[in-house]
């Protein structure tokens, strides 16, 4: 695994110094504005997140960070582009993005919201993951609140997972509709969740894993991540628990084909 992104000032040097530490291997492009900070205040049950705003990228800075990513595609097998973009960046950041990673044959994985998921999913990517609020944010009306399935269809042409919280995942993939659900509900600290699910969901687009499979080891690791006190962590109990509870289960709604 690589990471990369736009890193600067004290910040964003204990990022990089924290990653090191992790073991994951990086690759950023320095910034001259401070990478902002994130606070989860957590109970045991929930967690509030305060963000701070994210620093203003000037034109230079985001014209080397794009020739810097192509170079880095050479070497990837897929790529997932996440979170919310930083001011000064295009609405259409993420898409060209998408756009470059075909070129050089290697699938994105989008996670964003707002116009910049808009954008994103005209791009294509080879797999989209909003959660139902930020679908229904595109799609706006009872379409989105009734039917996930056809707000998908609505705005993106190619597959998308959509994570429903404690419903677990909606997968819609053409004509093929499917769905993973915990098989109980777990009360920790959310943060982290969802980008615990990307990663599941990168790993399978890798390893090309077949649609049952890929939701029901996102679902195990998003459930594991709530389960650990630490954003960024996950507790390898609760995802072998979980991972054995939906896999090859097609009853009970736990893994389940919809056809529609």
């Amino acid at each position: 695994m690589l990471a990369t992104g736009l890193l600067g000032g004290p910040t964003g040097r204990r990022v990089g110094e924290l990653l090191a530490t992790a073991g994951v291997d990086a690759s950023f492009v320095e910034i001259g504005a401070e990478t902002r900070r994130t606070v989860a205040v957590v109970d045991g049950t929930d967690a509030t997140g305060f963000w701070e705003p994210g620093p203003t990228i000037t034109e230079a800075e985001w014209s080397r960070f794009a020739d810097h990513y192509r170079q880095l595609l050479t070497r990837a097998s897929v790529v997932t582009l996440s979170g919310s973009l930083p001011p000064g960046l295009p609405h259409s950041a993420y898409a060209t993005l998408i756009v470059y990673a075909r070129e050089a044959g290697v699938p994105a994985l989008l996670d964003t919201s707002g116009p910049a998921l808009r954008d994103g999913l005209r791009a294509t990517p080879a797999l989209a993951k909003p959660n139902a609020g930020e679908l229904a944010a595109l799609h706006p009306g009872p379409v989105a609140e009734t039917d996930l399935v056809e707000s998908v269809r609505a705005v993106a042409s190619g597959p998308v997972v959509v994570s429903r919280g404690k419903a677990g995942l909606l997968a819609v993939a053409g004509d093929e509709v499917w769905e993973c659900v915990p098989p109980v509900a777990l009360g920790g600290n959310p943060t982290g969740a969802g980008d615990a699910c990307v990663a599941a969901l990168a790993r399978g687009l890798r390893d090309r894993v077949a649609w049952p499979e890929l939701l029901a080891d996102a679902v195990a690791l998003s459930a594991a991540a709530v389960a650990a006190p630490v954003a960024g962590a996950f507790d390898a109990d609760v995802y072998r628990r979980t991972l054995t509870a939906v896999s090859g289960s097609d009853s009970g709604g736990s893994r389940a084909r919809i056809h529609r």
